[in-house]
């Protein structure tokens, strides 16, 4: 099934709902990587050290827990549209106020912040958009919704090599709150979530201990393999525009640095796709478990690959392989997920494991500064050993792939 072709089969309602959903993923990714672009020049201003601005990284995935639970049980009790609204203003809010931050501490409050806010946005809309579309479209359109991270990873790419040497990195975060728009669109084109309703006018509203009572082992474990996909996305992404400024001595705004950033989305964006859409015929563990593993190979051109040729063919197939297994992710968690807490369960568990990998980033700093290795090597072992612990999380756990929405499941 192609993308025009699913995209074809759902209503008027329902393309609007995915489209909104797209693009709020894309604009909060686009707001939380403009960070990690400007990681040199941010040290560079405030006179510390790198290490200490990846902290700002680290703060955000922190606080997003914190928002996916929040705005979640607020979604699952006052339904997602209007608090996905108000979700999609505050993170853009705080976009906003990153950019006038007097010292490295009221930049790091403001990214704790963001992170909050950031948190409640993805499982909101994937509820949102899986509770809303036709079961056979669920897998095509979890990987067009979580193709929208590298989207917004690529358009602050974009912003970055075109603004940046004007209007520097505060000017990227004023930027950044053009997301705030978007709550006009929703406001005007997206129903609420039918099952939503259906749900409420059935049960009404249930405590969290009500509605999760028999499901808190599914919460643990969704927790543990949300950790590990996070280590495989922010290891892949979040040093790479480092590893490109000091290891590749590429500057920021450069044409190279941005065509490798460019390919690296590019491939997400087909990884996504493709997986996510395979996951309809094979299965939605048995695609992520042949993408987390097909990584593997991969890796030394991605680092080492010696020439701007394969360095840009290793950066599209990581993202590929790393992105094709996210892209099964949000019909995974929906799927699995009670009716009555789906919007604050499979946000919670993706934030939890946000949480749990949260020093990602610094982590990988800080061992590449250690005798030399250097984040080339960090960088590869860190892949190549998630990879593997991904694949087996994910052969561990269970699959509820076609399940219908507001019907008993054992």
């Amino acid at each position: 099934m192609s993308v025009l072709s699913a995209l074809r089969e759902l209503n008027h309602e329902q393309r609007h709902t995915v489209l909104a959903s797209f693009l709020g993923w894309t604009l909060d990714a686009f707001d939380y990587f403009i960070f990690t672009f400007v990681i040199v020049g941010i040290a560079n201003e405030f006179h510390v050290d790198r290490t200490e601005v990846t902290l700002g990284v680290f703060l955000t995935l922190v606080a997003r827990p914190i928002g996916a639970f929040l705005f979640g049980r607020l979604a699952d009790r006052y339904g997602r549209r209007p608090i996905l609204m108000i979700d999609v203003i505050l993170f853009s809010v705080f976009e906003l106020a990153t950019a006038f931050s007097p010292t490295i501490t009221v930049l790091l409050a403001m990214r704790f912040l963001f992170g909050v806010a950031m948190g409640g946005e993805w499982g909101i809309g994937a509820s949102l958009v899986m509770e809303s579309i036709p079961p056979k479209s669920r897998g095509l359109v979890s990987g067009l919704l979580q193709s929208g991270y590298p989207c917004g990873f690529f358009i602050g790419a974009l912003v970055n090599w075109l603004l940046v040497d004007h209007i520097g990195w505060r000017g990227l975060f004023v930027v950044g709150a053009v997301p705030a728009l978007l709550v006009l669109y929703i406001r005007r084109k997206v129903p609420e979530s039918p099952a939503w309703e259906a749900s409420q006018a059935q049960h009404g509203k249930r405590s969290l201990g009500e509605a999760m009572r028999g499901h808190w082992k599914l919460a643990i474990y969704l927790m543990c393999l949300m950790a590990a996909f996070n280590m495989f996305s922010h290891g892949s992404q979040d040093m790479y525009h480092t590893f490109e400024e000091v290891d590749l001595h590429l500057p920021t705004g450069s044409s190279a640095a941005f065509v490798l950033v460019a390919l690296l989305n590019l491939g997400a964006l087909v990884g996504g796709i493709c997986f996510g859409a395979w996951s309809e015929k094979i299965g939605r563990r048995r695609a992520m478990m042949i993408s987390a593993l097909l990584a593997i190979p991969v890796i030394p051109l991605w680092t080492y690959g010696g020439s701007m040729l394969l360095l840009g063919i290793g950066a599209f197939l990581i993202q590929v392989m790393v992105q094709g297994a996210w892209g099964v992710v949000p019909t995974h968690l929906n799927e699995l997920s009670p009716d009555a807490v789906r919007g604050t369960l499979p946000g919670f568990a993706y934030q939890m494991g946000n949480l749990i990998a949260a020093g990602t980033a610094t982590a990988q700093s800080w061992l590449a500064s250690q005798h030399g290795l250097g984040l080339p090597l960090v960088m590869s072992l860190w892949i190549g050993v998630v990879a593997l612990l991904l694949a087996v999380l994910v052969w561990l756990g269970p699959e509820a792939r076609g399940v219908g929405f507001g019907q008993p499941r054992s």
